[in-house]
């Protein structure tokens, strides 16, 4: 979750909401709290890789894991090719699609030595993320903040904008579910699961309202909503323009942190969906040694390779926020199906997920709500003329 979302989700965010991005950023920390209480849930009864495509297949229907597992993968691949790009521009310009599809290979062959490998390189790579962004509130906050930034809390747009910067800041948190779709590979998953969505979703609430207000106050909406690099600005803003690589530095490995997750989770949902002849039988093949579907993972990084080297797909990142708030509407569907002797949470979390989520992808820009339905669409068509 601690990643690229935080160094651009800000602008967009000040874009609909004004200081109302505030309010947006604890309706997205809710729902995705929501959503993350049925994560845990269902990942507690089955620990298995695939995360809702295999919940929504055991407690609803067929086409609702399907429907799942199609959103996921669409929307995460849009993710991956999106912060791979944003990588390479970030670190050099000139070269950024090279530089993309050089850390998708890297991350490709990494992915395929099991998943303590990714994990060790995970820690690496957010502590680097967690202290940059640690230096760079500790810099902004030597600048003058202005509580009149703060006006008005509403924003200029207010309710319809603010829920439309929850939006954007959900895709920010979105991370949580990784954990539920390496199911197979997790020690003792009843217990580590839930444990580390919910202390995981804490933590980073906690660490992105610090930046958010201190930036804020420091910077103002008007200037945040025109920058491209919000953190960068505001670093200038307080007087440091000589740490801008500061910035920079938390960027970079911020963004190959979630390139990182995000390919492992899109070739665990191919896993399972392979496994139960949803997609091509290959893809479900286990290394014998590494236990990870490594065919998966090849086939996740070569679609990469060739996305990143020939298309940019940085202004498309609206409809993933579409397909994942859908995707996580299924999985509080199939956490409202629970028992009671199943729960570790009430009903009333999982109702409030679904409804949240369905009404934060609506309020979406109108383009992106658009372009996620008509890709939603082509998936049911391809399961229709499957049927």
């Amino acid at each position: 979750m601690i990643g690229a979302g935080i160094f651009a989700a800000l602008a967009p965010a000040a874009a609909a909401a004004q200081a109302g991005l505030l309010f947006g950023l604890a309706i997205a920390a809710c729902v995705a709290f929501f959503n993350a209480s049925s994560s845990a849930q269902l990942a507690r009864l089955y620990p298995t890789s695939g995360g809702t495509y295999v919940y929504a297949k055991e407690r609803l229907s067929d086409f609702w894991a399907r429907a799942a597992g199609w959103a996921f993968i669409v929307g995460k691949l849009a993710s991956c090719a999106a912060v791979a790009l944003t990588f390479g521009y970030y670190l050099f310009p000139a070269y950024a699609r090279f530089l993309a599809a050089g850390a998708v290979i890297a991350f490709m062959a990494l992915n395929s030595f099991g998943i303590k490998k990714t994990a060790s390189v995970t820690k690496v790579i957010v502590s680097i993320v967690v202290l940059s962004l640690v230096a760079i509130v500790a810099l902004i906050l030597q600048g003058h903040p202005n509580f009149a930034n703060l006006q008005p809390l509403s924003g200029s747009s207010g309710l319809y904008g603010i829920l439309q910067s929850a939006g954007i800041w959900f895709f920010a948190f979105a991370g949580y579910s990784r954990i539920a779709t390496l199911g197979e590979e997790v020690r003792n998953p009843e217990t580590a699961i839930p444990r580390a969505i919910l202390l995981g979703l804490t933590l980073t609430f906690l660490i992105y309202a610090a930046v958010v207000v201190s930036t804020l106050l420091v910077v103002g909406p008007a200037t945040l909503a025109q920058s491209n690099a919000p953190l960068v600005t505001a670093v200038h803003e307080a007087g440091f323009a000589q740490w801008q690589w500061l910035v920079t530095l938390g960027a970079v490995f911020a963004t190959l942190g979630v390139l990182l997750t995000l390919m492992t989770g899109v070739s665990r949902t191919l896993f399972a969906m392979a496994a139960d002849h949803t997609m091509p039988s290959y893809l479900a093949r286990v290394h014998p040694m590494y236990k990870v579907p490594y065919l998966a993972e090849v086939t996740v990084g070569l679609i990469l390779v060739s996305v990143v080297l020939f298309v940019d797909v940085r202004s498309a990142i609206g409809f993933s926020s579409f397909t994942v708030l859908l995707y996580y509407a299924i999985t509080n569907a199939s956490a409202y199906t629970l028992k009671p002797d199943e729960r570790l949470f009430g009903r009333k979390l999982a109702t409030l997920g679904l409804l949240s989520c369905l009404v934060l992808a609506f309020t979406l820009p109108l383009a992106s709500v658009i372009v996620g339905s008509l890709v939603m669409l082509l998936g049911f068509a391809v399961y229709a003329v499957h049927r």
